[in-house]
């Protein structure tokens, strides 16, 4: 079944193409890396899919609801890069604000161990303002999932983070039953996390599969960095 359908969707930011006729669709419970270099059109795939803009044409379904309606916001959860949460309140008060206005079920117990899953526990009453980036980046993440959403669209979301806390962030990730769409340029968390790849370059995707369909493209000792490379280049 499939969750998302991008269907032949343009955007362009003056005489610049950022995505040129777009398509593709995620499968329900599947998970999908974004790979492309910066301004390809990584983010401007996300952000159209969350609702945050609209494309010039084309369309786009999640769950046969449109972007930005209510029944599309309830199933999905975004991260944007560089997201951050409400500077003024705490972190405690950020997970309370967004896990009501989420209307999240038993929010208390979930944000206990949304706490522990990210490492927030020693700064529950700090304000998000005195905070490291890494720690932002962590509670950014908590709040994009606060949900459980169906869909879930992170934007470099390891930005900031710690190896191992990544590794313990995307085991949980792997329990969720949900759709994941990552925009990453690290190969690793590729790998690790996702069962599939979409490459865009320019606007376009070139291509559109299984992760094991790029090992098997690889030319004797070849790293996949460097296949990806050649294949944008």
């Amino acid at each position: 079944m499939q969750c998302l359908e991008f269907n032949s969707v343009t955007k362009k930011y003056g005489d610049k193409y950022a995505l040129n006729n777009v398509s593709f669709s995620l499968e329900c419970n599947k998970s999908y890396s974004l790979i492309g270099p910066n301004g390809a059109g990584k983010s401007t795939i996300l952000k159209i899919i969350s609702g945050f803009i609209s494309p010039d044409a084309g369309n786009v379904s999640i769950k046969g609801n449109k972007p930005g309606s209510d029944e599309a916001k309830k199933i999905t959860g975004y991260l944007a890069e560089e997201a951050l949460p409400y500077i003024n309140l705490t972190v405690k008060e950020n997970l309370l604000y967004i896990g009501s206005l989420r209307k999240v079920n038993d929010l208390e117990k979930r944000i206990s161990f949304l706490i522990d899953l990210f490492g927030l526990g020693s700064y529950l009453n700090s304000m998000v303002s005195n905070l490291s980036r890494g720690t932002k980046q962590r509670l950014s993440l908590a709040l994009s999932i606060i949900h459980n959403p169906e869909i879930v669209l992170l934007d470099e979301p390891f930005n900031y983070i710690d190896i191992p806390t990544q590794e313990k962030i995307i085991k949980y990730f792997k329990t969720m039953n949900s759709t994941f769409l990552i925009s990453t340029h690290v190969m690793s968390i590729a790998e690790n996390f996702t069962e599939n790849i979409i490459m865009i370059n320019n606007g376009n995707i070139i291509f559109n599969g299984k992760l094991s369909e790029i090992e098997e493209m690889k030319s004797g000792n070849e790293t996949i960095e460097s296949l990806i490379a050649r294949m944008m280049s």
